[in-house]
């Protein structure tokens, strides 16, 4: 049988841990690079493996991929602090590594959102790149939404990753101020610029692509509920844009 390491990468993160931990606990090694979390994470992480590393933050990726290079196994399954691996995905992962099919593999990921599960709007099926044979994958230096970039075939696995994506809408908040200041630190690195117009056209484009063309709202109140705060995120990722640039106040509003 394979040898499979598991990667976490995790801050603060007391609330969730544990599951996620738990649910991986039959791998042949879990390794945890905690970025200074001032909660009883690392205390949490250290019951349930010995590999816990406390480091700084360089960006998703580059954590991500500083977990990589300590794993030992054959076999590299990384997920996050908010997602748990199922019975069934455990079963098909176990089978999946034992055969010579593929360098890695993708698998849907079901999440929850402020507690419901979220079947439409772009949520599902959301097929993530995880899993990969040692030497075989690393994740992009992008400083939010990182992928595992694959060196050759990938194959699909039919059971999803459990994903607690946000818990109540504190958390929703935080995410969407979190990610849309590195959405912006992003653009504006490749050169991007915005205007004041073009913002809100994105902000309502993006809610009307959720909420409309991809069936949000089969997903009832909450549909709408995600379908705003995608909206909210895009809107304020370019605002951030455009109010970062020295010149905004001789720009037209587009």
């Amino acid at each position: 049988m394979p040898r499979l390491s598991v990667v976490i990468i995790t801050k603060n993160e007391e609330q969730r841990i544990a599951r996620c931990l738990r649910s991986v606990q039959w791998a042949d090694e879990i390794i945890v690079l905690d970025s200074g979390s001032t909660d009883r994470t690392v205390e949490i992480c250290r019951r349930w493996t010995p590999h816990v590393v406390e480091t700084d933050w360089p960006g998703y990726g580059a954590q991500k991929n500083r977990g990589i290079a300590r794993a030992g196994g054959d076999w590299i399954l990384s997920i996050d602090a908010d997602e748990a691996v199922s019975p069934a995905l455990r079963r098909e992962i176990e089978l999946s590594i034992t055969r010579d099919a593929h360098e890695a593999y993708e698998m849907p990921r079901l999440t929850r959102y402020c507690g419901q599960e979220m079947r439409h709007g772009g949520w599902w099926p959301d097929y993530v790149q995880r899993l990969a044979r040692r030497g075989k994958a690393v994740f992009s230096d992008a400083p939010v939404h990182e992928k595992m970039i694959a060196a050759g075939s990938v194959g699909r696995l039919e059971h999803p990753l459990l994903h607690d994506s946000s818990p109540d809408l504190e958390s929703v908040l935080r995410k969407v101020n979190l990610y849309s200041t590195l959405g912006a630190e992003a653009l504006r690195a490749r050169g991007r610029s915005a205007g004041l117009l073009k913002t809100i056209a994105r902000g309502a484009w993006t809610f009307f692509r959720a909420y409309v063309l991809k069936a949000g709202f089969l997903d009832g109140a909450m549909g709408f509920v995600a379908a705003v705060s995608h909206a909210e995120g895009s809107y304020y990722k370019h605002l951030k844009l455009w109010l970062s640039n020295d010149d905004r106040r001789g720009n037209s509003p587009s």
